[in-house]
């Protein structure tokens, strides 16, 4: 992939809304039109003949807080492969019909992590035009007073090596790098085949492991070296004092250090090793990782156990103060969740049982770098099966209707995002509150919340939580408010500014393909910076500009949960 810069895409004002990317034959199929629809007509868009299908107005939905109305057009009926106009009136737009509709769009969001790769040089054959030397090696990095102990003294040197830009910025950040991982593993673990023949051409393309869990290995391989191996804690972070400006990765200069060990970190750290170390189990490329991945679970376990609320708090850091980004957290009872989960699948040990039970959430949400609690009860349904009793007995499948466990609140969770479809603007069962839009809501609202429905087709079967989760999908890939498809490089109108430095200063017009925007933020933290937005509406507070923080950065968060979503829809095709 990307052997030649991506064609950019062309931004349009159309006023038919829908899934820039692609369809698959048999989901459900809708056109969004601003206003009210007089006539709707498809055509095929090779011959210019009518398609064999008569649109059907499904309703006239009326914004809730802009109060535009819009009619909610479906063509369901249309299954056969190809590439079709839909027009209104003036408005035409282009959309496509196919059976891995979702495929390139998902590789994309993959080969993204190893363009944000530190540490290495980013090599032509693999990025094309956006290769680029070297950067960050970080193999003299030093112990922040914050971070000492009598093995690593304040200002001794360690190396730290490899791992993912977390951000727009430079640094690389514990919390979110697990979250990251947990959420893309989880994706895997229940789609193996579909992503064992995901191929985006890295440089461990050619090994015998999926191209996905070679990628999670780059920056699992990173967070090792981010426990101290005198005691177990985790470093919150590794970072510089202060945010780089916007220059590449070779011409940053500030020194970069380790800071605190944080009880999040540690305890987000041991889930996701003991996760990785179930899954990477007889990995032939990583022979001895298992093993080792599973120790540092434990050990870190170990120090969270002595040190249960060592919480991080950056105001506090001096010689030098830091002023990076922070994941601060005031709340470890998911982590201590997650973590018991994981490493309780894992060993099977009841002292993990425990915790899990003590520390179970009373309702289900959606899973963010601060509330990992889903990942845990993810993998508690979805390997329920091979759970040791008496714990596996109470998640069974055949249990989650009668009220009792994490099964039922996430199915109940699920019913009622669904519920609120049938009035919805944009036919969707997210996106229809104000609530649902703000910072990285098109990961954490849109992405997060798919997810959760493809898991909840999975237990069921029912096939009303799929088709939930792609339309959760259509509406990060065009069918919104805004008329963009928010991953860079897809869609006939995508962000060409994203708050990203390597974008931002490597002379290349596009941005690096398959990049998630934030999203519709009507917070506008960066206002100062940005000056105006084109609109305050939630669904609308976007911005396509470098300046916009806020609504138009990226994360490796965001980029894991919509590929865990998409992924997953992609798998279930076939």
């Amino acid at each position: 992939m990307f052997g030649t810069l991506l064609m950019l895409p062309i931004a349009t004002k159309s006023q038919i809304r829908l899934n820039q990317v692609g369809m698959y034959p048999n989901q459900e199929k809708t056109a969004i039109i601003e206003g009210t629809a007089k006539s709707v007509t498809i055509k095929d868009a090779t011959t210019g003949k009518k398609a064999a299908v008569k649109p059907r107005v499904l309703r006239t939905a009326t914004s809730p807080w802009s109060k535009k109305l819009r009619t909610v057009i479906d063509f369901s009926t249309l299954t056969k492969p190809g590439t079709y106009t839909i027009s209104s009136g003036s408005e035409t737009a282009t959309f496509t019909i196919g059976d891995n509709a979702l495929r390139d769009v998902t590789a994309a969001t993959l080969k993204a992590f190893y363009l944000i790769r530190s540490g290495m040089p980013i090599e032509q054959r693999y990025a094309g035009d956006y290769a680029r030397p070297c950067g960050h090696p970080d193999t003299e990095v030093l112990i922040h007073p914050s971070a000492a102990s009598l093995g690593r003294p304040a200002g001794s040197k360690i190396s730290s090596p490899g791992g993912w830009y977390d951000a727009g910025d430079y640094n690389k950040y514990i919390v979110n790098s697990a979250f990251s991982i947990g959420i893309v593993l989880c994706s895997y673990e229940q789609n193996r085949g579909y992503y064992d023949g995901l191929s985006v051409n890295i440089p461990e393309s050619k090994n015998q492991t999926a191209d996905v869990l070679d990628e999670m290995m780059y920056n699992l391989r990173w967070m090792l070296t981010m426990q101290d191996p005198y005691d177990g804690g985790v470093y919150h972070k590794l970072t510089t004092p202060n945010f780089e400006g916007f220059v590449m990765p070779t011409d940053c200069k500030q020194q970069r250090y380790v800071v605190q060990k944080s009880t999040t970190a540690t305890l987000d750290f041991a889930a996701v090793m003991a996760q990785a170390a179930r899954i990477f189990k007889g990995n032939k490329d990583y022979p001895t990782f298992a093993d080792e991945a599973a120790r540092a679970a434990i050990a870190a376990y170990g120090w969270a156990e002595r040190n249960p609320r060592v919480l991080y708090q950056q105001r506090r850091l001096t010689d030098p103060a830091v002023s990076t980004g922070e994941y601060g957290d005031f709340n470890v009872t998911d982590e201590w969740y997650w973590a018991a989960t994981e490493l309780y699948l894992l060993t099977g040990d009841q002292q993990f049982a425990d915790v899990i039970a003590k520390n179970q959430p009373k309702r289900f949400s959606a899973p963010t770098w601060g509330n990992v609690a889903a990942l845990g009860t993810y993998d508690l349904l979805m390997q329920d099966k091979s759970l040791p009793s008496p714990l596996g007995e109470r998640l069974r499948v055949g249990e989650l209707c009668s009220g009792m466990g994490p099964g039922v609140r996430l199915l109940s969770y699920c019913d009622s995002l669904i519920a609120t479809t049938k009035a919805s603007s944009f036919q969707t069962p997210c996106g229809n509150s104000p609530r649902d839009f703000g910072w990285g809501c098109l990961a954490e609202t849109f992405g997060a919340n798919g997810l959760t429905l493809c898991i909840a087709n999975r237990l069921t079967g029912d096939a009303k939580y799929l088709a939930a989760a792609q339309q959760n999908a259509d509406y990060v890939l065009g069918r919104n408010a805004t008329g963009y498809c928010y991953i860079t490089g897809f869609g006939t109108k995508s962000p060409m500014h994203p708050h990203h430095r390597i974008s931002e200063a490597d002379g290349i017009d596009a941005p690096f393909p398959g990049l998630v925007a934030g999203g519709p933020n009507p917070g506008q933290q960066d206002i100062a910076e940005v000056k105006t937005y084109p609109s305050k509406q939630p669904d609308e507070s976007y911005i396509d500009v470098m300046q916009s923080y806020a609504s138009n950065e990226i994360a490796i968060n965001w980029n894991a949960s919509i590929l865990a979503l998409l992924g997953w829809i992609e798998a279930a095709q076939h």
